[in-house]
């Protein structure tokens, strides 16, 4: 796994050479930091969609949530960041040293589970949106794929797991 892990952040971290490839790599790290254009979807989702306002603020609660999680997880498991090979800088500054999981991927995937199922919008723009995050992670260095996939399946793991309570009651799926 360790050596799967290595040769994968490599060839992904090469797309970083591409000018495009590592500004848009991080633009979505800079918005996906703390969650907070996931947390801001769910709050303009419930600005909007005043029908589901409740199940909105219910989801950006299990997003936040999940984040936090994964930031606990982070303390203990303490996996130190990728390390720079001579020559080969992370193309973003990070929040802290620890990488296991990422947190980014926890707040995109629980934002994927949670919205999908409150408008169409959400199935077929957050996905996508997310994957794109994740993957940014390892272009601009600082995760791991082990790292981007524990974090996909904590956030997902939690807005499953708290679906019923996200649509007051009534279990989706």
């Amino acid at each position: 796994m360790h050596d799967m892990d290595h040769r994968l952040l490599s060839a992904l971290r090469d797309c970083g050479s591409d000018a495009r490839v590592a500004a848009a790599a991080r633009a979505l790290s800079w918005t996906g930091e703390h969650g907070a254009l996931w947390i801001v979807a769910g709050l303009a989702g419930a600005a909007v969609d005043r029908e589901r306002r409740d199940a909105w603020l219910r989801g950006t609660a299990l997003t936040a949530a999940a984040h936090l999680a994964s930031m606990g997880v982070k303390r203990v498991v303490r996996r130190p960041r990728p390390g720079g090979d001579p020559g080969v800088e992370p193309l973003v500054r990070t929040a802290g040293r620890h990488s296991f999981p990422s947190s980014h991927a926890t707040s995109a995937a629980a934002a994927t589970v949670a919205y999908g199922t409150l408008s169409p919008l959400g199935a077929h723009v957050v996905p996508p949106l997310a994957a794109a995050m994740c993957v940014s992670r390892m272009i601009v260095g600082v995760h791991y794929p082990s790292d981007v996939a524990a974090g996909a399946a904590l956030g997902a793991l939690t807005a499953r797991v708290g679906s019923a309570w996200m649509n007051g009651g009534r279990s989706h799926g």
